[in-house]
């Protein structure tokens, strides 16, 4: 990728397709000084946007973060879900300018269902662009009595039950077993954690751990599925964790969940979920979610939290994994690969050819 200035307020597109001798542009985001020449290294953005959110459209108002420009960037699995809001917001220790990009998972219309979420491309756009470390909002139902409706959730553990969403990046002619025992960054959910603590009282009821059960949908459980999930000793119910987490995890990112309970599920004798009773109760509660990742960023954007920030803990996991030998792997898929990993199996394919 190579550079090309544009005004901040813009909308900037990233084609993968287009000739990389061509002036590319990932340009001027927040000041001059950001700008890199030409000839640089063509596989690095301008700086690097570390950290990321994915979320609702809602949450683009985020307290003390300024909305910059949007990239749309196309990927070589696709368009991610909607353009990417670059936001800057001052370090609270340094005072130089931190850059968030936010990602709206369903689409700028909430036209993705949760089935047909676009999960690689979105991981795949962000890493690109520089993200490390990855906050997911979402809403989902509650599967136990103390998890009440507009309760906040940081989860420790999944349960998959989807069955139809592309899940890897290696894939194709390409194998590589990731480590998914522990499916959350417990560097990241420390911060997460402290933030959401030193908020309660404020409006904010913290659940510190518990067990999300992700289901295809689009429709909602069953009374006995919602019942079953419950026996397995499933705290709250949703369809967008995953494959996010799984694709955050092979692409290096540290990621966390804050699921905010908006409703019982089915289980419950308090009636049937519905759009309207989910609706009403993520209203009600946005600011209290906009509090809450505000104070997340904010701690993220600390000085002591740079290595975090930097993704120091997780660089270079996925290079050891590959189960595939190197006359069986795929050029194709390395061509992929190359573009969310540049330099990590460039050697093996330059060899092949």
């Amino acid at each position: 990728m190579y550079l090309r200035t544009f005004a901040p307020e813009s909308s900037v597109d990233l084609d993968r397709s287009q000739d990389p001798k061509e002036l590319y542009f990932i340009g001027r985001v927040f000041d001059d000084s950001w700008l890199r020449a030409a000839d640089e290294d063509p596989t690095k953005i301008v700086v690097p946007i570390q950290i990321g959110v994915i979320g609702g459209t809602g949450l683009e108002s985020i307290p003390g973060f300024t909305l910059k420009t949007h990239l749309d960037i196309d990927t070589p699995w696709g368009k991610p879900a909607s353009p990417i809001s670059i936001l800057e917001h001052p370090s609270p220790t340094s005072g130089q300018p931190i850059p968030v990009a936010f990602l709206a998972r369903h689409g700028v219309n909430h036209q993705h269902n949760p089935s047909e979420v676009p999960s690689q491309a979105n991981i795949a756009a962000l890493r690109k662009i520089g993200v490390r470390v990855i906050i997911a909002f979402s809403a989902a139902g509650s599967l136990q009595e103390e998890v009440k409706p507009r309760d906040f959730v940081v989860p420790d553990q999944v349960i998959d039950r989807t069955k139809a969403r592309p899940s890897t990046f290696f894939d194709g002619g390409f194998v590589l077993h990731t480590p998914f025992a522990d499916p959350y960054d417990e560097q990241v959910r420390e911060v997460v954690l402290k933030c959401g603590h030193s908020l309660e009282g404020e409006g904010i009821v913290l659940h510190d751990k518990g067990t999300v059960i992700c289901i295809e949908g689009p429709a909602f459980s069953t009374r006995a599925e919602s019942r079953l999930y419950r026996s397995w000793g499933g705290t709250v119910i949703n369809m967008s964790t995953l494959p996010e987490a799984k694709l955050a995890k092979e692409a290096e990112i540290g990621y966390a969940n804050i699921l905010m309970s908006t409703d019982y599920d089915c289980w419950h004798d308090s009636g049937d979920v519905t759009v309207e009773m989910v609706m009403g109760h993520m209203k009600a509660n946005a600011e209290n979610a906009r509090r809450f990742i505000g104070a997340v960023l904010d701690e993220l954007s600390k000085d002591e939290n740079a290595d975090l920030r930097s993704g120091k803990h997780l660089e270079g996991q996925r290079k050891f994994g590959i189960s595939t030998k190197e006359e069986g792997r795929s050029t194709a898929v390395l061509d992929k690969l190359d573009w969310l990993f540049p330099g990590y199996f460039t050697a093996d394919h330059q060899q092949q050819q």
